[in-house]
């Protein structure tokens, strides 16, 4: 007896198949291209940027424009978001947190490093740990969860200086015992913080130890936080590469992306 041949069946349509919606797939594609325009668009452009056909890419922005995802120009016929993206943007903004964003990749990061390390916020009397994860291979005990940091000796210290007015920073060193107090950064020291996205100090807090520390940035491009580490003085060789990668990451989620374009991780 012949075995009874079977053929695909294409009689369901691509998207049932394989469980997903093709065309809200092709959807998101032009509302990426629009996010990610800085200027309105013609329908040609958005047409090569999605890699489809003038007329299909007609009919999706039409689609959208109904739905108020997308709005067309009366005049020059330029599309651009509209009034319901935005509103999906802003709603999606209000609930994303910098700190437990940044803590979800501080504890991959010392989870697989020779480093300690943890989150900062700014309080009126300095930087304040909120989150901090020791390694299995390298701990500070003198460091623990709500402690204030140095403004000078730290890293971490370092790059809230760079990020934040002038008068927030003196006012916060007042506030420091004095012998938390060091000597303020010279400019140029400030200025490559903000040009590289990153500190390092050593030997500051305890001998022998290197402290390196990254911004945080809000989609309002405000510093938000500083996730820091702790480490051994020559045993951080790769500490550095993966907490810039932290940082680029964490920039991505949050939207805190303008301090950090042409900054390389690599």
């Amino acid at each position: 007896m012949n075995a009874k041949k079977t053929t695909p069946d294409h009689s369901q349509p691509a998207e049932k198949r394989t469980g997903m919606i093709q065309s809200v797939a092709i959807a998101a594609r032009f509302l990426n291209v629009l996010a990610n325009a800085e200027e309105p668009l013609a329908l040609g452009v958005i047409a090569r940027r999605t890699d489809t056909g003038a007329s299909s890419a007609h009919r999706y922005l039409q689609s959208l424009v109904k739905e108020q995802l997308a709005a067309q120009d009366p005049v020059s016929g330029l599309y651009d978001l509209g009034p319901a993206a935005l509103n999906v943007g802003i709603a999606a903004l209000r609930r994303i947190d910098p700190v437990e964003i940044a803590a979800a990749h501080m504890k991959s990061l010392t989870g697989n490093s020779a480093a300690s390390g943890g989150v900062a916020i700014w309080t009126e009397r300095g930087p304040t740990l909120v989150r901090w994860y020791r390694s299995a291979f390298f701990s500070v005990n003198s460091v623990a969860l709500g402690d204030v940091l140095p403004l000078d000796n730290t890293a971490c210290g370092l790059v809230f200086q760079a990020f934040l007015p002038a008068a927030r920073v003196d006012a916060a060193r007042q506030m420091q015992p004095e012998h938390f107090r060091g000597a303020p950064p010279h400019d140029d020291v400030l200025a490559n913080i903000r040009a590289t996205g990153h500190a390092e100090m050593s030997n500051h807090l305890l001998p022998h130890v290197t402290g390196q520390a990254v911004p945080v940035f809000d989609a309002q491009q405000e510093i938000a936080c500083v996730m820091t580490t702790v480490a051994n003085l020559g045993q951080n060789a790769g500490d550095q590469k993966a907490l810039l990668q932290a940082a680029l990451a964490v920039a991505q989620e949050t939207g805190g992306t303008t301090p950090f374009q042409g900054f390389d991780a690599n």
